[in-house]
């Protein structure tokens, strides 16, 4: 089902085809750097960059004989390339080449996500700066607590799409790693500086050390970068579900025309989207679980790990690059209902400046649980009562004793609580404000 929404280079990337390319790569750079190093005649080297090529259909007809993917993959290329062919593969081990090769796919996967990420980014900003000083009500606990703006909220999700660029960028650079150390890691039949030349050619880093596999901490840090992202597109599409409950009715993601909601409701339209993004943020959680458990084998190498890879690898890739293009389209096509926000900042009849009128006795020589006192039953009259909780203040002794109205007034001015936005939203994007 994921694959059906993703975006092709991702597809491509985790193909069978774009596997065993990375494989022949792989195998190609070995033979030309042996050659370079004299253990392999150059014409060899040369007929098995020249003639190498696959066939998907031979291989898998070979593998259900030999019933080792690897294997099956030589024998077929062997086919293609004719008697220098007892050079390929030489000196080393299967994973030589899985490994090494698979750190290709990952790199490239990386750098689409990071064009995702990008993209997702731009949208926000674009989104952000629109409603830099649309106010609305700031909730906690979900519970009304003071005003703040759209913009802020965006802003706040366009810093933690940084760190999260941030994090795929630096779980690209521990994955983006070869070996050719042979069965055990001990280089018994190659010396290190093929395994350097090798990783040069791919532009990959060498393993300081390894045993036949490169060790799997560094695709868990990646599933556990992923899955992280993940979380903060699930953080987002909660927010819009939040923002789009009929009693709150401040933000809808879009609604086509033609789309359904309901088979049943004519008029629902749904988040269908933000909940689609919030589902498969579980997934990649439960992959990067799954990556965590792959760290551990047995001695030098089992292969508890590859069944688990060939399915979380692609899977988490591809359900996290649909997961960012979707939220990038809900973000760009998403209704805000400007005048929803601000007549939910006023539902509560102004309790949400309490903070402020605290202060303001205290600044005054109240004490602040005396304070807190007069300022609390107020606000609790206005809730019981319906009534405008400025109103009560104005009336209350106590408060207008040590406040005047015009200062009382200043207490709920909407622009004073919201004064520094413009400041906040230079420290996020790093421009001058518009």
């Amino acid at each position: 089902m994921i694959a059906r929404y993703t975006h092709p280079d991702m597809g491509r990337i985790w193909s069978d085809q774009r596997r065993y390319e990375t494989w022949l790569l792989v195998e190609t750079a070995a033979a030309e750097a042996m050659a370079a190093a004299g253990i392999v005649p150059a014409e060899a080297a040369r007929d098995i960059r020249e003639r190498g090529a696959f066939d998907i259909a031979r291989i898998e007809e070979i593998e259900q004989v030999t019933q080792h993917d690897v294997i099956a993959f030589t024998t077929a290329v062997a086919e293609h390339v004719g008697p220098s062919a007892r050079w390929l593969h030489f000196g080393l081990t299967s994973s030589d080449v899985i490994d090494t090769a698979q750190a290709l796919q990952m790199r490239e996967a990386c750098d689409v996500l990071l064009t995702d990420l990008a993209g997702l980014a731009d949208a926000i900003r674009e989104r952000a700066v629109e409603h830099r000083r649309t106010p609305m009500i700031g909730r906690t606990h979900g519970v009304h607590a003071e005003p703040m703006t759209f913009g802020l909220k965006l802003a706040l999700w366009y810093a933690e799409v940084g760190r999260d660029s941030e994090r795929i960028r630096r779980a690209r650079a521990v994955v983006s790693v070869g070996k050719l150390s042979g069965a055990v890691g001990t280089f018994g039949h190659l010396p290190p500086s093929i395994e350097e030349d090798v990783c040069a050619r791919l532009g990959l880093e060498a393993a300081p050390v390894a045993s036949q596999v490169i060790q799997r901490d560094r695709h868990a840090e990646l599933l556990s970068a992923i899955a992280i992202t993940g979380a903060s597109l699930e953080k987002f599409a909660l927010e819009v579900r939040g923002l789009q409950k009929t009693e709150i009715g401040e933000v809808e993601e879009p609604f086509g025309k033609g789309q359904k909601g309901s088979s049943a409701m004519p008029h629902k339209r749904n988040p269908i989207g933000a909940e689609q993004i919030v589902g498969l943020a579980r997934l990649l959680r439960g992959n990067a679980h799954a990556a965590l458990e792959n760290i551990a084998l047995w001695h030098e190498r089992d292969i508890s790990h590859s069944s688990v890879e060939r399915v979380i690898l692609p899977d988490s890739f591809i359900a996290l690059d649909h997961m960012l293009r979707r939220m990038t389209r809900i973000v760009r096509g998403m209704v805000v209902n400007v005048d929803r926000m601000r007549e939910n900042l006023n539902r509560s009849r102004g309790v949400v400046f309490s903070g402020t009128v605290l202060l303001e006795l205290a600044k005054k020589g109240v004490s602040r649980e005396q304070a807190y006192e007069w300022v609390q039953r107020n606000a609790m009259r206005s809730f019981a009562e319906q009534l405008d909780f400025k109103t009560l203040l104005l009336a209350d002794p106590d408060v207008t004793r040590h406040l005047p109205p015009a200062e009382i007034e200043r207490a709920f001015d909407l622009d004073e609580q919201l004064k520094h936005v413009d400041a906040i939203f230079d420290r996020v994007f790093h421009t001058v404000r518009a």
